[in-house]
């Protein structure tokens, strides 16, 4: 004896989700972040640019959006923000800390040996980046990561 689909308990489960989402408080409305000016790309964002709203409908991918001010605080814009919509989170990114051409200092740490030189750097970075920096000495071009201090950080390769 073959058993055959219910497409009943299919329905049902339908409507029991359904019920739920519609009996949820207005209180227990999802947040969201927008900005209340206009901010174009290269400017930080702060808290003062910042209104939170009520999300007004569900969204296909609600991981692609900013949610708190938290997660804004202190990134620069990659392109302008609009007042009032929603903030993609690709559309900002961390404030660099090397700029092209400002000196930084490039350390080489191996176990007790720590060598430092003065580089400049060929790209900006942020925090983790991996970046080109030119030898002031040498000449020669290396890569690193910027760490948390500004410093770059290079391996033996």
């Amino acid at each position: 004896m073959t058993t055959r689909p219910r497409p009943f308990a299919g329905m049902l489960a339908g409507a029991l989700a359904l019920a739920t989402m519609l009996a949820t408080p207005a209180s227990a409305q999802e947040t969201v972040v927008v900005t209340n000016r206009v901010v174009y790309p290269g400017e930080t964002v702060t808290t003062e640019t910042l209104d939170e709203v009520p999300l007004r409908r569900q969204l296909k991918n609600p991981a692609a959006v900013v949610y708190s001010r938290v997660e804004l605080e202190g990134k620069v814009a990659r392109r302008t923000l609009l007042p009032g919509r929603l903030i993609p989170v690709n559309s900002v990114r961390e404030a660099y800390l090397v700029e092209p051409g400002s000196p930084v200092t490039v350390m080489f740490v191996h176990g007790p040996l720590s060598i430092s030189a003065t580089g400049v750097p060929l790209q900006a970075g942020a925090a983790g980046d991996l970046i080109k920096v030119r030898n002031l000495d040498s000449g020669t071009v290396v890569s690193g990561t910027v760490m948390a201090d500004g410093t770059v950080r290079v391996g033996a390769s």
